[in-house]
């Protein structure tokens, strides 16, 4: 299929000048046996002659020397367009317009992945990227607008999206990836942009040493006096709470008054109006004001206002009513039955509450500016474009302390290494083996059991801290360990105090677990807060893994922001948000969702790499730390990479390709080859002189062109490949549980039988190891959920919500049951209890009530009297329909509810009793779990009901009454005009 060559003997280097002939251009060169000592000699010698990039094959790498370098001017841009990859000294510019080129060539859609860690200099490299295509692209009025606006979004993300670090004065606090498109004659006419996982926390805490987001020193220090004063601000960091933590505000290589100038001008040609421009930077301002926001306990240790003119800074600037938002921070506002109950917040809770309003302005604000930005580069041409990808992501870090935010960071770029395994070491050698050319393969670490374990369904990091996050009860961040240490113990990449060896523990707080990552060793602190000893007040991280990942937001703080008159803030928290009763995903889970997209987006790209090399830790101008070069070398894999590049060949083509590029070359071959395409690139190959050892052919074409027929000679080969390839790839990925049903690997059509019996018996193996590993609670628990499925799903609408939460044993303990009417009950063996409200047969007047199942009847309580006590037996059965001539009799179920999303349940009781007064309305919270155990306590599963519209229900005497349901803004429940009781309830999201 392809025709591979390679010539040792090109000299790349003839016609440089002597100053780029320092060292070798390309590692694939090297003369010296492959060794690292040898690749950093190399890299070293051209680094000391400010040499910073060399190549690796097409893989550039970049050596950030911490100082300007003339290397980036019009003349070198001029110098690189259209030229042959390895015709000049390596350069960024060389490889992106290689790409750019590829692509018109090819015509299919490339991705530049720059990567390294934190301070190597990925923004910087991807900057001179897009100024490079901004400059070497064709022009038109229009193009030029579009290419401005591309341009001008790094200096306003950049300001919105990036800080100073301990690690870099620049550093990328997002994650960001623009699909630049160009028109079938290279023009760029459009982009988009996608960010991932802003680090929301650092605009409330910063350790010492670093710095808030760049926009808010810009606004301090360049801000006009007349905006400044406008906004309510001073000319003075050390003044606001949320800028003063790092005590670093001054930093030698940033000038806060010069970025200004450029983001306030970039906003412009971005097509920022005034009217964005003020609403936008009220919020900046407004969230340093709510950083200043005081409490002081009251009398009764509830959270009081210090001082309310910051807070009507806040009000005004983010066009709130300043009384709502004050009652907002210090009260916690709860939907009880037909009420609102407020409950006031302690301090603690004020400034959790506080913060959390802060993080999630700027955090809904910073997403709403990369839209805007989006549809200033949108391209309103619908023909088909190719797109060039450019991934510039947060960095591998490793601080003092670690937190979830740099479990997040160091998550993505395991996930990006191992597409970088996937797309370079594996896929090449399989390559090789598919074209049976001799190999012996090159070995490299395959870090996907790192990523599964971060990552993996049900059982990895993310899993467990999820199932902490959402489940009932007091989950803490010691207990989350406590899960990971269970789930994780023999994993060989994980370690925390409890695991560790006598020498490791001693290198471990109780409240860290420590992973393996491919870059090397990390210590992630769960917990929010360190002992004293540790780190002082001042820099304690703000909150721990739960916190962090939970991301909550009162409900009633959101209905504050909704009602702004600010346009953007109302943008930003939508009615459909305070609408909902669904529980939002978690940020760890919405950013793995985010990063298995964004794998899919670069999986249908051809590739492209920049890996950037920090060139010592203290930023100091030309100097090279060989041990931390080193250290970067090993673990992005280079040496691996250039292994496989010395041992096969640099280019590579299918024979109908090659053949038509190059059949000018040989008289044979020119105009036209009649025969077939690999013994045509066999005679050309020839005339042109090539030697055995610089090409091979690769089998292939015949045994693929005939894999649908009989076994020949012609494909037994490739159909022995496919089955082997086949296999391999379904042993390592074979699915993990009984609920994945989407990682069976498509198998080819010559082993669609084999796949279907492998699967049944993958299955089955599942299965029964699932069984035996179901605790009898579990079990207990499946079974439960099995009989609420059955009556509830698809029925009614709030079933779904009710499927992740576990059901209890019981809501109310026998403590909490009155000591006399515990007495009366007590012999018939108490099964299940809840709490409930109950209504009123005329009048509707809820009373609290305690439900309470035992092995007989059921029992309604208050305090110490039993108030009705119901036999199983006499809850009515639905009898089979009986058709008369003139009616169509419908006897009612035992049981009714209605299909929306209330909480309202209709006992049905036969009247026979004269103790009995009628049929039971009754409002309870947990209605799926005690009418599951009713079924299973009663037997009464046939007897429970969903039914749409009013429910009619009896009362002693014969008389009738009728519930409605409906739905509306909140959920409430009122005697209506026409004598019913009339049930309200939201919307279920979806539905």
């Amino acid at each position: 299929m392809e025709a591979l060559c390679k010539n040792p003997k090109l000299d790349l280097e003839g016609a440089l000048i002597a100053r780029d002939r320092v060292g070798i251009q390309d590692f694939v060169l090297l003369d010296a046996f492959t060794s690292e000592n040898a690749f950093l000699e190399n890299l070293k010698k051209r680094f000391s002659e400010d040499l910073i990039y060399t190549y690796i094959g097409t893989l550039l790498v970049s050596v950030n020397p911490y100082k300007n370098l003339d290397i980036y001017n019009q003349k070198q841009m001029d110098f690189y367009m259209g030229v042959n990859f390895f015709e000049l000294p390596p350069h960024i510019y060389a490889l992106a317009d290689n790409a750019y080129h590829t692509m018109l060539t090819e015509y299919n859609n490339h991705f530049i992945l720059i990567s390294g860690e934190s301070g190597a200099g990925k923004t910087e490299a991807s900057k001179k990227i897009l100024q490079y295509y901004a400059v070497s692209c064709p022009s038109s009025a229009i193009l030029d607008t579009v290419r401005d606006r591309m341009l001008m979004s790094n200096p306003v993300l950049e300001a919105f999206g990036n800080a100073k670090t301990l690690k870099n004065d620049n550093s990328s606090r997002f994650g960001k990836y623009m699909d630049i498109q160009f028109d079938h004659e290279g023009e760029a006419v459009g982009g988009h942009i996608l960010s991932y996982l802003l680090e929301k926390s650092r605009v409330v805490h910063q350790n010492h040493g670093e710095r808030n987001f760049h926009v808010f020193y810009q606004l301090i220090e360049g801000g006009e006096e007349d905006l400044v004063r406008q906004l309510g601000l001073e000319k003075s960091w050390q003044h606001y709470k949320y800028l003063a933590q790092g005590e670093c505000s001054q930093v030698g290589s940033i000038n806060d008054k010069n970025d200004w100038k450029t983001m306030r001008n970039a906003l412009s040609v971005i097509d920022f109006d005034k009217s964005d421009i003020e609403h936008l930077f009220g919020i900046i301002a407004s969230v340093l004001h709510l950083g200043n926001v005081h409490f002081e306990a009251d009398s009764q240790g509830h959270a009081s206002l210090l001082g309310h003119a910051e807070l009507r800074w806040v009000s005004k600037l983010l066009s709130v009513n300043v009384q709502v938002l004050h009652e907002a921070l210090t009260f916690r506002k709860f939907e009880a039955k037909s009420d609102e109950v407020l409950s006031p917040f302690t301090v603690d809770n004020a400034i959790y509450a506080r913060d959390a309003l802060a993080k999630a302005i700027y955090g809904r604000t910073f997403n709403w500016l990369v839209n805007r930005i989006n549809q200033s580069l949108e391209n309103q041409d619908s023909s088909r474009k190719t797109v060039i990808g450019l991934l510039d992501i947060y960095g591998f870090e490793v601080f003092h302390v670690n937190s979830f935010e740099q479990f997040c960071i160091n998550y993505c770029n395991e996930k990006l290494q191992q597409l970088f395994i996937q797309l370079t070491l594996k896929a090449e050698q399989e390559e090789y083996e598919a074209e049976g050319i001799g190999w012996e393969p090159v070995q490299f670490f395959n870090n996907k059991i790192i990523c599964d374990l971060v990552e993996e369904r049900h059982r990895g990091i993310i899993a467990v801290l999820d199932e902490e996050c959402l489940r009932p009860g007091d989950a803490t961040d010691l207990t989350f360990l406590e899960k990971l240490e269970e789930k994780m113990g023999h994993h060989p990449h994980f370690v925390t105090h409890m695991l560790a060896d006598k020498s490791t523990r001693r290198t471990l707080e109780r409240g860290d677990f420590r992973l393996l990552h491919y870059a090397g060793e990390v210590t992630y602190c769960v917990v929010g807060k360190r002992p004293p000893l540790t780190l002082t007040p001042l820099h304690l991280p703000a909150s721990g893994f739960i916190d962090k990942n939970n991301d909550l937001l009162y409900r009633n703080i959101k209905e504050v922001m909704h009602n702004s008159k600010n346009f953007i803030v109302r943008e930003c928290f939508p009615s459909t948000e305070t609408e909902s009763r669904r529980r939002p995903e978690t940020v760890a889970t919405q950013f793995k969702n985010s990063l298995q997209k964004l794998t899919e987006i670069l999986m249908a790209k051809e590739p492209w790499y920049v890996r950037c090399l920090k060139s010592n830790e203290n930023k100091r101008p030309g100097h090279f730390d060989d041990t931390l070069v080193r250290h970067q070398v090993k673990y992005l894999g280079l040496m691996e990479h250039l292994r496989v590049r010395r041992a096969g060949f640099a280019y590579r083509r299918r024979y109908e390709v090659f053949l038509k590029r190059y059949k000018p070359l040989c008289p044979a071959t020119w105009p036209h080859w009649r025969g077939v395409p690999a013994e045509g690139v066999a005679k050309l190959v020839e005339h042109l002189g090539y030697k055995p050892d610089e090409y091979k052919m690769g089998r292939f074409i015949k045994g693929y062109m005939t894999r649908g027929e009989a076994k020949t000679t012609d494909n037994s080969e490739y159909l022995a490949f496919v089955r082997q390839n086949y296999l391999n790839r379904l042993k390592q990925n074979l699915p993990k549980t009984v609920l994945d049903k989407t990682t069976w690997q498509t198998p080819p059509p010559v082993l669609t039988e084999t796949s279907g019996i492998l699967r049944k018996l993958h299955y089955r193996l599942l299965v029964r190891k699932y069984v035996r590993g179901i605790t009898p609670q579990r079990k207990a628990q499946l079974t439960q959920k099995v009989i609420t499925s059955a009556i509830f799903k698809g029925k009614k609408d709030s079933y779904p919500a009710s499927i992740p939460i576990p059901f209890e044993e019981t809501r109310i303990s026998e403590e909490d049951i009155n000591i006399r009417a515990l007495q009366l009950i007590r012999q018939e063996r108490i099964k299940y209890s809840v709490p409930v409200v109950k209504y009123d047969r005329k009048g509707f007047k809820p009373r609290p009530r305690q439900l309470i199942f035992t092995a007989s009847a059921i029992h309604l309580v208050e305090d110490v009297k039993i108030k009705q006590r119901v036999a199983y037996s006499a809850l009515k059965d639905p009898l089979p329909l009986k058709k008369h001539k003139t009616l169509l009799s419908i006897p009612l179920p035992g049981v009714t509810c209605s299909n929306l999303g209330d909480c309202i349940m209709i006992f049905h009781i036969t009247c026979e009793d004269p103790k009995q007064k009628g049929d039971l309305i009754m409002e309870c919270d947990h209605l799926f779990e005690a009418l599951t155990k009713l079924c299973v306590i009663a037997n009464k599963q046939a007897a429970i009901k969903v039914q749409q519209g009013s429910i009619k229900f009896e009362m002693n005497g014969g008389k009738e009454g009728f519930v409605d349901f409906g739905v509306g803004p909140q959920p409430m429940c009122y005697k209506e005009k026409n004598g019913h009781l009339m049930v309200v309830s939201t919307r279920v999201r979806g539905r």
